[in-house]
Order: C-alpha cells, then sequence, then structure tokens
C-alpha cells in the first residue's frame, strides 16, 4: 500500500463522558472538551473533537507516537472530570437561570461559590477572574429545583418591597400637605390608631 494510502488510516478512539460530569448541558460538555483540549499539544488539540457525549480522538495510522501520548493525556484528564469545577456560562445553561439571576444569587449567598479561577483571554494581554462552581452542589440545586424556588421568593420580596415604597410615598405625601398621619399598613393595631370613646375613658380617670 502507498504511503499516502496508509496516512489515510485513522487511529480513532472514544470515551463517554458520565451525565455525572456533563450534568445534562451541552455547554458544560463543551467546557470539558475544551479543557482537555487546553492540555493537549498544540499540534494535537483540534484531533480531540466531541459528539453526543462522547469524546473523540482520530489521527492519521503514521501519527502513532503522537496518538498515545495524546490518549494518555485524555484518559488522565478523565479520571476526576466529575470534579471539574463549573464555570459561569455552565452553570446558567444547567440551571436555566440568567446571569442577572447568578449575580444576584451568588451575592446573597444562596448560590455557594467554590473560588474563583483567573484566565487570560486568547490574544490579549487582559486576563478575566470569574467564580467556579462545585458541581456536586450545582446537581444538588438543578435537583431539587432550586432555581424556581428562589424566583419565587424574589417575586414576593419584590411585591414587599413595592408595598412599603407605596406606603412610604403615600405617607410622604400627606406629610408635605400637612394631613392626618396614616397608619402602617404591617401594625394595624398600633396605638396610633383611633379607637371610638378613648379620650372619654382617659378623662374620666379610668386608666389612674
Amino acid at each position: 500500500m502507498p504511503k499516502e494510502e496508509k496516512n489515510d488510516v485513522e487511529l480513532l478512539k472514544t470515551w463517554t463522558l458520565p451525565i455525572g460530569a456533563t450534568l445534562g448541558s451541552a455547554v458544560r460538555t463543551k467546557g470539558i472538551l475544551l479543557e482537555i483540549r487546553a492540555r493537549l499539544p498544540t499540534a494535537t488539540k483540534k484531533s480531540l473533537d466531541i459528539d453526543a457525549g462522547e469524546l473523540a480522538l482520530a489521527m492519521p495510522a503514521g501519527s502513532k507516537a503522537e496518538f498515545h501520548a495524546a490518549s494518555a493525556v485524555v484518559a488522565e484528564a478523565l479520571e476526576n472530570i466529575e470534579t471539574l469545577p463549573v464555570i459561569p456560562r455552565e452553570i446558567q445553561d444547567i440551571l436555566s437561570i440568567t446571569t442577572t439571576e447568578r449575580h444576584r444569587w451568588l451575592k446573597d449567598g444562596r448560590l455557594p461559590s467554590a473560588g474563583t479561577r483567573t484566565v487570560k483571554l486568547r490574544g490579549r494581554a487582559r486576563k478575566i477572574t470569574f467564580h467556579v462552581f462545585d458541581p456536586r452542589m450545582v446537581e444538588h440545586l438543578l435537583d431539587r429545583g432550586a432555581a424556581e424556588e428562589w424566583r419565587e421568593e424574589d417575586a414576593a420580596a419584590a411585591a414587599e418591597n413595592r408595598r412599603r415604597a407605596a406606603y412610604k410615598a403615600k405617607l410622604t405625601r400627606s406629610l408635605s400637605t400637612g394631613g392626618s398621619k396614616i397608619p402602617s399598613p404591617s401594625s394595624p393595631n398600633d396605638a396610633s390608631v383611633d379607637l371610638s370613646g378613648w379620650e372619654e375613658f382617659r378623662r374620666d380617670g379610668l386608666l389612674r
């Protein structure tokens, strides 16, 4: 067989990614691919690809040494792949949340950070730092539907804030126009509420 034909014959090896690693996310799956590619030599990075949740390393038959070396790197990377921290775009896809929700819940502590990671943008001198998340924590939040629960909590809090703001605005308008004091809606039994006959009761000395 001519040498050119031999080089067309591919060396191929595949690995199936566990659901515990991908968490059912195409974005997470692509992130795992990029993470493993980053550990490969520049010349062989593009030899590793992914299709339907399966990593595939393909090289010409004449690249046996490079193929075996790359296979070893991939196999080693996959040993603890389920512990690979989840990055922001991945957690947003896994939990179906927005960037705003991620920032809010990270800030108030509902979305615990597992630390930060700093990377250099390709082709640029600038580096960026972002929070990463424990994949097991993310899996737990996904299983219990935490995002929907938190949205309901946020909606209730927003409604309460609007109610309080409306009351405060009404009170401010009343005071600025010299009107009577408006009782707080949260304190219907407050002492500031007038009671019928109270003044006569006080004058008769029945409280002494």
